[in-house]
């Protein structure tokens, strides 16, 4: 079993238990079904844990947490001048 840290997990996905879950199962499916993987990951590894994987990786994330992404990096760029 891989061991991937929750502290590391978490993040991506607001700081929610329910949102990580959610998210990792919607992409696990996904992958399950004949998906493209977003990272490079074995052929016999689980669906479960490559979408874990791709988390951790900033592949894949919660909506709200990609649009604060966004807003962190405007401020940045309008700080520069562009």
């Amino acid at each position: 079993m891989v061991y991937l840290p929750l502290e590391q997990l978490l993040p991506r996905a607001g700081n929610s238990t329910y949102k990580l879950v959610r998210m990792i199962a919607m992409r696990a499916l996904e992958i399950g079904e004949g998906g493209a993987k977003l990272i490079d990951a074995h052929m016999n590894e689980k669906p479960a844990t490559t979408a874990m994987r791709e988390v951790i990786a900033g592949k894949v994330m919660t909506s709200d947490v990609a649009a604060a992404g966004e807003k962190a990096a405007k401020p940045a760029k309008a700080a520069k001048g562009e």
